[in-house]
């Protein structure tokens, strides 16, 4: 390697204003060694600054055009299919196609990805439709759950047109598979009866709420949601959320057939009974009207216990969410209601 190299010793270097003198090794490569130190520079040579690539403010960095994102993109989609990964995205829109197919419609890294009706598993029982026609209880539930988070696993795709076909049941069965069972039947699965989980909300009606727990779907009254008087869910709860419940109930005689009771209560503490203990007979408290039926007035007062009155000491009637004076005539420690009447209007609701 030293006889590669002709070593030219410099002569004394002046610079301008330094007067001392150094000596240093000029390195000289002939021959292929030239040629070989060339290729060397030429692929350490940053991206940017080669031929026909982006030229960027800093050299040594790199754009990637948006045909080089797009594959990109759509190769997560291949690996996804090919590895069966579950993936999640927005339920965007329900359609029903030229060949007669309704499919729902959701958007995963720009690609559009359609779910045939029956790939759904939508869960029908207790719509009380069971006369109707299947599909159509599945597209008026599905209607409802349009902007949640639904998982699905790529079943097919099509390199041509960049169309996807997915399964949301793949994806729920899987889900199922990993935490409702066990390899091992000494061993207890990841969710159980008194376990307290994480779950969707996938669709909201005023009594009523629809959750997918896990790859369960799964309906909760209303009331069993919240402590507090809660007349209609959807003034609480919206699409998208996620909210904290306890498992009350788990049937799984085998994957398909997965069953779940659960509710919100149980995952929260009960503060009903220790603020019922703050009211008084003659109390005289204020409150927010929740709802009025049938000449029923539902009360949450501000000092946090549910109240009910029969009676209304004013000639104009109060409403929903009008803030009023309640008087406590009966404390009912049963149904952890103050029961009572209705004094005075504080503030109508706008």
């Amino acid at each position: 390697m030293v006889e590669a190299y002709n070593f030219i010793w410099s002569k004394e270097i002046r610079a301008q204003g330094n007067s001392q003198k150094g000596c240093f090794f000029v390195p000289f490569l002939k021959g292929d060694y030239m040629a070989e130190a060339m290729k060397t520079e030429e692929k350490e040579m940053p991206r940017a600054v080669m031929p026909g690539s982006v030229l960027t403010i800093e050299v040594d960095s790199s754009i990637e055009s948006s045909q080089e994102k797009e594959e990109a993109r759509w190769h997560q989609l291949l690996n996804a299919q090919r590895t069966r990964k579950i993936l999640t995205g927005p339920l965007s829109g329900i359609e029903k196609l030229e060949s007669g197919w309704t499919v729902a419609v959701t958007y995963f890294n720009g690609y559009r990805i359609i779910i045939p009706m029956s790939e759904m598993m939508i869960n029908l029982k207790g719509d009380g439709r069971e006369n109707a026609d299947t599909l159509n209880r599945q597209v008026r539930i599905a209607n409802n759950m349009l902007g949640a988070d639904i998982d699905f696993i790529i079943k097919d795709l099509d390199e041509a047109s960049r169309s996807v076909v997915a399964s949301r049941k793949d994806a729920m069965l899987r889900k199922r598979q990993i935490f409702y069972f066990t390899d091992n039947e000494e061993e207890q699965p990841m969710i159980y009866p008194g376990r307290m989980v994480e779950a969707r909300v996938i669709a909201v009606a005023p009594k009523a709420v629809r959750l997918e727990v896990f790859g369960v779907e799964c309906s909760v009254r209303a009331r069993d949601m919240a402590w507090e008087w809660m007349p209609d869910a959807t003034e609480k709860f919206q699409v998208g959320d996620l909210v904290l419940v306890c498992v009350n109930k788990v049937e799984a005689p085998d994957v398909e057939n997965v069953t779940v009771m659960a509710d919100a209560k149980g995952a929260t503490e009960n503060t009903n009974k220790d603020n019922l203990k703050k009211c008084h007979r003659q109390g005289k408290y204020s409150g927010i009207i929740t709802d009025v039926y049938k000449g029923t007035y539902f009360i949450r007062l501000d000092l946090g216990v549910n109240a009910i009155a029969h009676e209304c000491n004013m000639t104009n009637l109060p409403g929903k969410w009008d803030r009023i004076g309640f008087v406590v005539t009966r404390i009912n420690e049963t149904s952890e209601v103050a029961e009572g009447i209705i004094t005075r209007m504080i503030k109508r609701h706008e």
